[in-house]
């Protein structure tokens, strides 16, 4: 069926899954988006069945079913429909190491991710290899290993430019950033920041601008800056989100600031009160916030001077790490109990 004589059902689910979508409407868009795959499918037009199931998991990974958008995505690259169109397979691999990445499933997102940038090398699509290295380089980091993502990052500034879109040319500065705090190079984190927030805008895209404030709190207070500047990026994030609304790892992360931000203002209790909060959310966060929220707590309570509390949360800090795969982190997490016995 040639897509120019699509049928009015299938132009119809299509349509209501972009709108959907541009309106935030992630689950309802991943439902619009399969209703249009299977119209696709019956009508043995294949090409729009694999764009539709892809738009999909693109709805799925933003709504943070991680497991189904990987399963999906997965299949778009292994399965008895799979593309052998390079471009195509590199954007699916890039969606599935996200998912992998969001589900805890570190190395499996770096093998993806390595998979979605092995496809592109030498390619002259700078915009999708940048999406590549992006997606190895988070998932290299959350792992904790930090040297590799230290020198893809470096790749990664050398392959980005003035031809990359505005937003995406931000995102590659975050993600350098992100890596340089995390190998305490804080001069080049803030640097490679500053760089993000001067692409970035909240009356182009208030959705990203949320995100990277929030994240750039979360870099800084990790390296110990409480400073103006830190304190902005947390109020940004909890004025915009409030305007946009976000998701249940959106409010947690931003309450996972706040927390981090009164242990470092030395307000250890109240950073307890926000923490705990955290750490018993029935909505049960992925292992890496949990892991972070454990660390933070257990610290909190070193500080008020409740040894058993802290050592008790700090173990558990460890096995959240252990968990997603950040071995580094849960190490990390394993030395603070002995300070504080």
């Amino acid at each position: 069926m040639p897509h120019n004589s699509v049928s009015p059902l299938y132009a119809t689910a299509e349509l209501q899954a972009h709108e959907h979508r541009t309106k935030h409407a992630f689950v309802d868009a991943a439902s619009s988006a399969q209703n249009a795959a299977e119209i696709a499918l019956k009508a043995g037009d294949s090409d729009s069945w694999w764009n539709m199931t892809f738009v999909q998991a693109e709805n799925l990974l933003d709504a943070e079913d991680f497991d189904e958008c990987a399963d999906l995505a997965a299949s778009l690259v292994n399965g008895p429909r799979a593309t052998t169109e390079r471009h195509a397979q590199a954007r699916t691999f890039i969606l599935l190491a996200k998912a992998r990445q969001g589900a805890g499933l570190l190395e499996q997102a770096a093998d993806a991710a390595r998979m979605a940038a092995g496809l592109l090398e030498g390619d002259p699509d700078v915009e999708t290899n940048v999406k590549a290295r992006q997606a190895l380089i988070a998932a290299l980091a959350d792992s904790g290993r930090l040297e590799e993502a230290w020198a893809e990052s470096l790749m990664l500034a050398d392959v980005i430019s003035a031809e990359v879109d505005d937003q995406l040319l931000g995102k590659g500065y975050w993600v350098i950033g992100n890596v340089a705090f995390l190998c305490n190079k804080v001069q080049e984190g803030l640097h490679y920041h500053e760089l993000a927030a001067a692409t970035f805008s909240p009356a182009r895209n208030l959705d990203i601008w949320a995100k990277f404030n929030k994240a750039s709190a979360a870099m800084r207070l990790a390296a110990d800056v409480a400073d103006a500047d830190t304190l902005r990026c947390i109020e940004r994030a909890e004025l915009a989100t409030d305007v946009i609304g976000g998701t249940a790892n959106d409010y947690l992360l931003m309450r996972l600031n706040r927390g981090h931000w009164n242990f470092l203002a030395g307000d250890p209790k109240a950073a307890i009160e926000l923490l705990e909060g955290v750490c018993a959310d029935a909505d049960k966060p992925l292992p890496q916030i949990l892991g972070e929220a454990c660390l933070l707590l257990g610290r909190s309570h070193a500080a008020m001077g409740n040894r058993s509390s802290a050592r008790e949360h700090l173990l558990k800090s460890a096995d959240h790490f252990e968990m997603a795969g950040a071995q580094q982190r849960a190490d990390q997490a394993r030395e603070f109990p002995t300070a504080v016995s």
